[in-house]
């Protein structure tokens, strides 16, 4: 199976932005609106779109649900992120139109309730896990740190259907990806992964796909608003 490339669309106040080490920027491309650039992705033959809620992950408030119901009403399924860690969080999410939602490491301080809620709601949730080398960083509001292999064992005894592995220290960075982190959670799990950061260019996609073993996506962000175009990097890991 071809390793699926994921767009990124982040949005902040109902316009795209990224998150930087400075805090939230604005995104020029495709003249700022998010709308607009997931339907170029799915022009350009994305199969699946990440919708991130930046405002959500920074205030713990869903100010962007209707961004995400215009996003999913393009006819691809979306997987929405940003910061969510309870079961209202993602009944918001799913009622909005998301395919899939991404329960942020944040929640992994309420064990009980985030393993009920991955026990609950099956394949319409993944768990996202930030890492930053052997540490779990979270990110968003009140996010704490916490040893990443604790977490991971905890997790190991929890029904998850797939994991969305985020370096946090290369978001944004156009680093490369983190190969052996990616590599090393899919090995531990056994659950298909999808690989968030860092990523630039063909060869980036070609290493995550090389990797194997349940590896099953990458999310690409900065790089296809600074110029990689979608169509070609689909077709460079099929």
């Amino acid at each position: 199976m071809s390793l699926l490339v994921i767009p990124a669309i982040d949005v902040a106040s109902g316009r795209l932005a990224r998150l930087s080490r400075e805090g939230v920027a604005p995104v020029e491309a495709y003249g700022g609106d998010p709308v607009t650039a997931a339907r170029a992705f799915v022009g350009a033959g994305a199969s699946w779109l990440h919708v991130v809620d930046l405002d959500m992950a920074m205030t713990g408030e869903p100010r962007n649900l209707a961004v995400l119901t215009e996003i999913a009403a393009l006819g691809v399924p979306v997987q929405a992120s940003g910061g969510i860690t309870t079961e209202r969080q993602v009944e918001e999410a799913l009622s909005a139109g998301a395919a899939r939602v991404v329960v942020g490491s944040a929640a992994f301080a309420f064990r009980d309730a985030t393993a009920k809620l991955v026990r609950s709601r099956g394949d319409a949730v993944a768990v996202g896990i930030e890492a930053d080398g052997s540490t779990l960083r979270p990110r968003g509001k009140g996010a704490r740190d916490a040893p990443l292999w604790d977490a991971l064992e905890w997790l190991a005894d929890l029904d998850v259907t797939r994991f969305v592995y985020t370096e946090v220290g290369r978001v944004d960075g156009m680093g490369g990806p983190d190969l052996d982190g990616i590599w090393a959670l899919a090995t531990h799990t056994g659950r298909p992964v999808i690989a968030s950061g860092g990523v630039r260019d063909h060869d980036d996609l070609r290493a995550i796909a090389a990797l194997g073993g349940g590896v099953e996506g990458a999310v690409i962000g900065r790089a296809l608003y600074e110029g990689l175009d979608l169509a070609a990097a689909i077709a460079a890991v099929r």
